[in-house]
């Protein structure tokens, strides 16, 4: 099955190692081209963002409600193969959980990035969180989940997905990357399928990050992964969900790149 692949290359021979950006549920590769890949790019890194099958310009379309998440795991673990050298992971949402499953049978990679990720345990805690203090909002999550982007609303969409500062017009631009998500993969990110890792199997840096304004992985449930995995969460205070197309979203973006040049740069050269 082929699979649409991103990739913004440095004017210079790339610094080490390689990046690999994975998105959430109901968008493709293109949020990592927006800001994160170019800007990448230009301090010197190979940016590589991949579509999961049934998502953007990959193949797998017509199936997309018969894949499960190990699907979207065997899609990373195959462009992982085929990059180069081993890549540092970035991932979105359920991107994050895409790589979590990974790392269950992969642990030695250089680092680990989740961003406003699914948490370890899956979605039961974040999903009843958002029932409860925004009930609205989570009766039109379910439909959207169900029906896919055709009942999204563009105030509804910002509600879920963006701070207050976003401007209208490159809302209605992003709302261009929504699409549906595999059912079947919802469940599993609700706990039919569960993550099997545990903390001690990790061999690499980690950097957990999340937003102040994101009603669908509250700081909360952020905080708690990152204690999950020892390491420690990051909070942007002007951001929601979808942090990398956020305003301000090279705050996010300059705290990625500080960890990488200097923590995963350290643990990659005592490892030889």
């Amino acid at each position: 099955m082929k699979l649409a692949q991103i990739s913004r290359l440095p004017d210079t021979a790339p610094k080490p190692p390689p990046l690999l950006f994975v998105h959430g549920a109901f968008t493709d590769a293109r949020i990592w081209d927006a800001h994160f890949l170019p800007y990448f790019a230009r301090q010197g890194y190979a940016a590589h963002a991949v579509s999961l099958r049934g998502h953007g310009f990959s193949e797998g379309h017509e199936q997309l409600h018969r894949w499960r998440l190990r699907d979207y795991v065997a899609d990373l673990a195959r462009t992982v193969a085929d990059l180069p050298a081993p890549p540092v992971l970035i991932g979105h949402s359920m991107g994050g959980m895409v790589i979590q499953k990974y790392l269950e049978t992969h642990p030695k990679i250089p680092a680990v990035a989740l961003m406003a990720s699914v948490p370890p345990q899956g979605l039961l805690t974040s999903n009843l969180h958002m029932a409860m203090r925004y009930p609205f909002l989570f009766q039109q999550m379910a439909l959207f989940s169900l029906f896919g982007p055709t009942l999204g609303s563009p105030d509804m969409m910002h509600r879920l997905l963006f701070s207050r500062e976003m401007p209208t017009a490159k809302l209605r631009e992003y709302i261009d990357y929504m699409q549906a998500e595999s059912q079947l993969v919802s469940l599993d990110l609700a706990g039919m399928d569960p993550l099997r890792l545990k903390p001690q199997q990790l061999q690499c840096p980690m950097l957990v990050q999340g937003a102040q304004q994101d009603v669908f992985i509250s700081p909360s449930i952020v905080r708690q992964t990152a204690r999950f995995y020892g390491s420690e969460a990051q909070i942007f205070p002007n951001m929601a969900h979808a942090m990398m197309l956020e305003e301000n979203w090279r705050e996010a973006a300059d705290s990625l790149l500080h960890w990488l040049d200097q923590v995963v740069a350290t643990h990659l050269a005592a490892a030889g």
